[in-house]
């Protein structure tokens, strides 16, 4: 079981979920992705890997008291029950400090801050680098392909097809023998990504198309994913996760 408190938010895993309610973990997380998807919100945002007993990773979803509800909304009443009242252990749980009881107690506690000041401490480190990354790499009016032509081994031909399967953008050309017309989905408009529209003559009259522009919190989310593997990358990709900001100007 995982359960957090992060900044004073409380979140349920849905490998949780799946105990308390008997159910498979895979369904879960297909009902936290319907539920996403019915929402219009992203699951990136909830996403989070865990270990097994043989250090594989896996995705799970960590959820809000909100999102949890509403996902179990469509289950039985005994199910519902056996959720809200897990919610309410953890909010009582959440209220009292765990103040330790003996010697041995306030030892482990001891190294157990000590580490997480030294992992707070690591992460805010790796995101100092992020952040310092970013500032070098993004441009305003950039679009979202010129920001990965400058991260070693990312496939920009398929940078826009990969946005699309997450839900970012859609493909706008009905006629299927034809090049995309880019949008971005309303969602993710004006927080992810913009448009700039834009328009070329044809033998048909003038044609308007957009642009898709990189806004910040797009460049980190593609920065992120990046840096977990997770972007279409070249068959002969040689592994390192560099960037050149130079690059964008070939």
């Amino acid at each position: 079981m995982q359960n957090l408190t992060i900044a004073q938010t409380l979140t349920m895993s849905s490998r949780e979920i799946a105990e308390l309610t008997e159910k498979q973990h895979k369904h879960v997380l297909e009902d936290c992705r319907k539920m996403f998807e019915a929402l219009n919100i992203q699951s990136a945002d909830f996403s989070a890997d865990y270990k097994d007993s043989k250090g594989r990773v896996y995705q799970e979803f960590l959820l809000d008291q909100d999102l949890t509800m509403t996902l179990v909304m469509g289950y039985s009443i005994e199910l519902r029950h056996k959720v809200a009242k897990r919610w309410r252990e953890l909010e009582e749980q959440a209220k009292k400090p765990a103040i330790p009881q003996t010697y041995p107690d306030a030892l482990r506690l001891a190294a157990k801050l000590a580490e997480e000041k030294q992992h707070l401490a690591l992460v805010n480190k790796k995101q100092e680098k992020e952040i310092h990354c970013l500032q070098n790499l993004f441009q305003t009016g950039m679009t979202p392909v010129k920001f990965c032509k400058q991260l070693n081994g990312v496939n920009i031909n398929r940078v826009s097809l990969f946005l699309a399967e997450r839900n970012f953008l859609y493909d706008a050309q009905k006629d299927t023998n034809k090049s995309y017309i880019w949008r971005v989905k309303a969602h993710a408009r004006d927080k992810y990504f913009t448009e700039s529209p834009y328009t070329i003559k044809s033998y048909k009259g003038d044609m308007q198309l957009y642009e898709v522009i990189l806004l910040q919190d797009g460049a980190k989310w593609l920065y992120r994913h990046y840096l977990k593997g997770e972007l279409p990358m070249k068959k002969d990709w040689n592994g390192e996760f560099t960037h050149d900001k130079y690059l964008q100007a070939a």
